[in-house]
């Protein structure tokens, strides 16, 4: 036989391993045989799942088993969510009733207005507070305890911040101060038995100079156990809880402003028995947490798999198009093959295993990372739940949603950048203005949140009501800033930004009805006519590796 004509190439040290692979001498039969064989494996990559199974009757895994991972993962929330409503109701619960035991006439909503205005008040208040301590296992109706340090409770600590040196006589207008802050502390011993001591002025030496007074706080330590859990079958947590009443007096301005932080930590109890089947539900759980593991790790696996060989796919393109075509292809076309619905879902998958490890975890009483793992598991249901949409976009009738954002975010993009820049403008003159007359602008993330308010139309009126008028000029400025910024940004940036969606919305109507611009790879594509279930799609394996077989001998021949 007559050798065929062949197309000679040469390849260079820098030239792409693919591109080489198509400068091997091949006949003119073959180089249609190679295009055709692109085209269709090209189709095949884009088609969906359902055309995927009539081409090759693969069925469609990925599918089954995000739609097994939703419900799945969404139980899984749902279960853990409970849990964890249960300690943020403890926590918070406990601290209500933290300030109704250690703060005198405390009523529920005071805490941006309890405050003292006498010395004997303030005396009266930290007195208080001390003798609460020490009488906590006889008043308290919750199981709370002192803190041990091996066979001794924990003292409270009594510490009081003040200049080192202070004279001050505002009748003379004139003052002498040292601003070093000096600290002084004296700790009070839970007292066993009680005996119904009343710890006083008479009985602590501490004094306070209202002059050079900065602040005065107590700190303490107290133990407690979440025993509610028990009810819903789950094992209890213990709690560690740091407690500090401050009495602030920076300000010097003849009120002393009171307030209680809790610090909490749970811990695993030490040593604990619940009778009944408490346990049993405990593994029943964290076998349910492990399958839920695995079939995130399979989707994983499916979806990595997938990933690579798109990017397998573009470099072949990329070559073939390089060498036949003599064309380079665009950015878009090229991101084309890489696809983020199932990078969204890795991502999910990623959180799932990470979030569901710790939730075992906590239900082994290993770890307490409550916070962390909810954050991980409601990101990772929002995601698991955004890449259904992937295969809704696969109907025409459903993925307007998803055309119209695609198309319209890098615009949306570039007018929000726009929009930040008066947007940053006024929450800094806000602040800066009217902080001290307003308590929505206090500081820049209350400023912020106001005016985001105020785009949506929200609390308008006590917007306006609650500012200050002690100040004409600063008053009136405030009108002008909050009607200019209101009719900038309700009647214009936010229809503008409406327009541009609708506008990308009505030109994918448009698209829809009339067809799509095609791009160089959809053209290249639609030149295949074979229908998914013609049956050349089952052949193209074989063909391929014949293909390429010849291709190497007829090299090796040459």
């Amino acid at each position: 036989m007559e050798n065929p004509e062949v197309a000679v190439g040469s390849c260079s040290a820098h030239d792409d391993e693919n591109l080489c692979s198509y400068r091997r001498h091949l006949s003119i039969s073959q180089e249609g045989l190679l295009e055709d064989q692109l085209r269709r494996k090209l189709k095949f990559f884009f088609m969906n799942p359902c055309e995927k199974f009539w081409a090759r009757g693969r069925k469609p895994w990925k599918l089954g088993i995000q739609l097994l991972k939703i419900a799945m993962v969404t139980v899984q929330l749902v279960v853990f969510g409970l849990s964890n409503q249960m300690v943020v109701a403890f926590k918070e619960e406990n601290t209500v009733a933290f300030k109704h035991l250690f703060l005198k006439g405390y009523m529920d909503r005071m805490d941006d207005t309890y405050a003292v205005y006498t010395q004997t008040d303030v005396y009266d208040q930290i007195f208080f507070a001390i003798n609460q301590y020490l009488q906590l296992p006889n008043i308290s109706i919750g199981n709370h305890a002192y803190e041990k340090k091996g066979a001794e409770e924990t003292a409270l600590a009594l510490c009081q911040q003040f200049y080192k040196r202070g004279i001050i006589s505002p009748g003379n207008d004139t003052f002498d101060i040292d601003p070093e802050i000096v600290t002084d502390c004296l700790y009070v011993e839970p007292m066993i038995p009680l005996d119904n001591t009343i710890v006083g002025k008479h009985n602590l030496n501490f004094t306070l100079d209202f002059h050079r007074l900065v602040m005065v706080q107590l700190k303490f330590n107290l133990k407690a156990i979440n025993l509610q859990t028990v009810r819903h079958h789950e094992l209890p947590d213990c709690y560690d809880f740091t407690l500090r009443i401050v009495f602030d007096n920076k300000a010097h301005s003849g009120r002393i402003k009171i307030s209680l932080d809790n610090d909490i930590e749970i811990r695993e109890c030490k040593d604990w028995h619940v009778s009944g089947s408490i346990q049993k539900n405990t593994h029943y759980m964290m076998i349910f947490d492990a399958f839920v593991i695995l079939t995130c790790l399979a989707s994983l696996i499916l979806c990595t798999r997938s990933v690579v060989k798109g990017i397998q796919l573009q470099r072949e393109f990329v070559s073939f198009f390089l060498y036949y075509y003599k064309k380079e292809v665009s950015f878009s076309d090229q991101m084309e093959f890489v696809n983020g619905w199932y990078i969204m879902i890795m991502v999910s998958d990623v959180l799932t295993i990470v979030g569901s490890t710790l939730k075992m975890e906590i239900q082994a009483k290993s770890l307490t990372s409550y916070d962390v793992c909810s954050i991980l598991l409601g990101t990772s249901t929002m995601l698991v739940w955004l890449g259904v949409i992937r295969y809704l976009g696969f109907f025409q009738k459903y993925n307007l949603l998803i055309l119209t954002l695609r198309a319209a975010l890098p615009n949306v993009m570039r007018f929000c950048c726009c929009a930040a820049m008066i947007y940053l403008g006024y929450c800094f003159c806000g602040w800066i203005v009217l902080g001290p007359y307003h308590v929505k602008f206090r500081s820049l993330n209350m400023v912020s949140e106001c005016l985001f308010s105020l785009i949506n139309g929200d609390d308008m009126f006590a917007t306006f009501a609650k500012m200050q008028q002690k100040s004409y000029l600063v008053w009136l400025f405030s009108r002008i800033y909050l009607y200019s910024f209101i009719s900038l940004f309700i009647y214009m940036v936010l229809s503008l930004f409406i327009a541009l969606i609708t506008d990308t919305y009505e030109t994918v109507k448009h698209y829809q009805q009339d067809g799509f611009p095609e791009t160089e790879l959809q053209r290249f594509i639609s030149q295949c006519k074979d229908l998914p279930n013609s049956g050349r799609y089952r052949l193209e394996e074989e063909s391929s590796a014949s293909l390429f077989c010849c291709c190497n001998g007829c090299s090796e021949h040459m």
